[in-house]
């Protein structure tokens, strides 16, 4: 009997335990789903922003790439959730057969008391049991072992319900599940055949644009073009910046030298900006994006998405949103220029001390040069290209090298 309740016990915690861990791990696949299911309804806003335009774009194709690959992570995380429900439902299928054979054994001892309490039920065979007692103390003793066995059939047949209970319950969960796990195969199924779709749409896109190779090209040149200016004109920032800030160091180590045992002006210019460089650095992979949407073009060197045998070198990345989106800054700085290039949109340049933000492709600029810009302050607005396509390009340099900004914010 105290094995029997010690398996309802075991058997309690083990349920309770898998329901923690399982909970836990469905509750993780849920909030990924619902975090893509999210992302999802904001590319779609983008890409139903870019097939507004007649004509067919890159841009449309970026969006259209993006949301298939969504999709695809979508149809991971349903199939998780189901594989995860397959393993639930066969542990709940072992632990419905434990409860059931416990509960064949408990019947099966209870039946056992039930049969040695009826040959012993009358009532001259139990006195004849009580003073059949060579002594007192075996009397006594006899009194308490018919007390306890009454006591335990008791007990016996209140674990025959406990556990009758267990299983039920577990059989209506097990239930649930079954009946998840087909709404779940159904919704699979329904993402499949938007996921082919989706295909089916991209491959028709991507044999129009290998049509128009020819405005493909001159589209390119003319961006190539803008963004050379811009490079241009980044670089040139970057060395007056750096040329002043060794100015302002030699400038600090000349008054230290006079006067050692004073602080002065330049000695704390100096060290601001190596305290700003220093904090820009302790919060690599931890900013937020400067403005919500999609990685429409990486940081390096990569293939055209149609153009065959044209390669695309990219020293920031191009992120794609919604028309008239708002730019933030990602870190607090100092603006040094500002400036319009056509095709392009405007750029505003920022300085971190050693560190460079470049926001290029906007209109509505809010800041000015010279200003002191705090994290998250506005900036502007994403400008739309003549192709409807909403694209800040995004970089980050340290003195005169482009860093990748993917590793810099937070994913």
């Amino acid at each position: 009997m105290i094995a029997g309740r010690s398996f309802i016990y075991s058997t309690l915690f083990l349920l309770v335990s898998f329901a923690a861990v399982a909970q836990k791990t469905k509750a993780q696949l849920q909030r990924e789903k619902q975090e893509n299911l999210r992302k999802i309804q904001e590319t779609e806003k983008i890409l139903t922003e870019t097939t507004t335009e007649k004509k067919n774009s890159i841009g449309e194709l970026s969006a259209l790439n993006k949301r298939i690959e969504q999709q695809e992570v979508l149809m991971i995380s349903i199939n998780a959730e189901i594989e995860l429900l397959d393993f639930d439902i066969e542990e709940d299928n072992q632990i419905i057969t434990s409860l059931e054979n416990d509960v064949d054994k408990l019947k099966k001892e209870y039946a056992s008391m039930i049969f040695a309490a009826q040959k012993a039920s009358g009532k001259i065979d139990r006195l004849t049991f009580l003073f059949s007692a060579s002594s007192f103390d075996q009397l006594l003793m006899r009194l308490k072992y018919m007390e306890q066995y009454g006591k335990a059939r008791q007990e016996q047949a209140e674990a025959i319900a406990k556990v009758q209970q267990l299983l039920a319950e577990q059989v209506r969960q097990t239930e649930l599940k079954r009946n998840e796990k087909k709404d779940l195969l159904a919704e699979e199924e329904k993402e499949n055949n938007q996921l082919a779709g989706l295909k089916k749409k991209q491959k028709t896109l991507v044999k129009s644009l290998e049509k128009e190779e020819k405005r493909l090209r001159k589209d390119l040149l003319e961006t190539k073009k803008a963004v050379a200016e811009l490079d241009n004109l980044i670089a040139k920032v970057i060395k007056e910046e750096m040329e002043r800030a060794a100015a302002e160091a030699k400038r600090a180590r000349e008054a230290k030298a006079k006067a050692a045992n004073k602080k002065v002006e330049e000695v704390e210019v100096s060290d601001e900006r190596i305290a700003l460089s220093a904090s820009f650095e302790e919060n690599k992979d931890k900013f937020s994006w400067p403005v919500s949407g999609f990685v429409s073009q990486r940081f390096g060197r990569q293939r055209h998405p149609v153009l065959k045998g044209i390669e695309i070198d990219n020293d920031g990345i191009n992120i794609q949103t919604k028309s008239g989106e708002l730019v933030k800054a990602i870190f607090g700085g100092e603006v040094r220029k500002v400036a319009f290039f056509p095709g392009i949109g405007t750029a505003v340049i920022v300085s971190h001390g050693e560190f460079f933000t470049i926001y290029a492709g906007l209109k509505d600029v809010t800041v000015r040069v010279g200003q002191n810009i705090a994290v998250n302050s506005e900036i502007g607005r994403v400008i739309a290209n003549a192709e409807g396509i909403s694209e800040l390009r995004f970089k980050i340099f340290k003195n005169a090298t482009p860093l990748d900004p993917q590793q810099w914010l937070r994913n």
